[in-house]
């Protein structure tokens, strides 16, 4: 019962490894924008972590800020 899981009349070998090559191919993309999210989210911190709360709202208040967080 379970070889017929895995043999599947024949396509088994292609059926498996294209299952495994699409599981590496999305784990390797999900690490990838991880990184990068996570170095991207760093660099924000450290331009802009500081940001006393007046400048906070000079920023909200300009016009292009406002188009661009009333998209989010």
């Amino acid at each position: 019962m379970i070889t017929n899981l895995f043999y599947m009349s024949g396509y088994g070998t292609y059926v498996w490894s294209a299952f495994i090559f699409t599981f590496f191919s999305f784990s390797i993309l999900y690490l990838v924008i991880r990184v990068q999210y996570v170095r991207e989210k760093n660099k924000f911190i450290s331009k802009f972590g500081a940001l006393d709360p007046k400048k906070a709202e000079i920023a909200k208040s300009q016009n292009i800020n406002r188009e661009i967080l009333s998209t989010n």
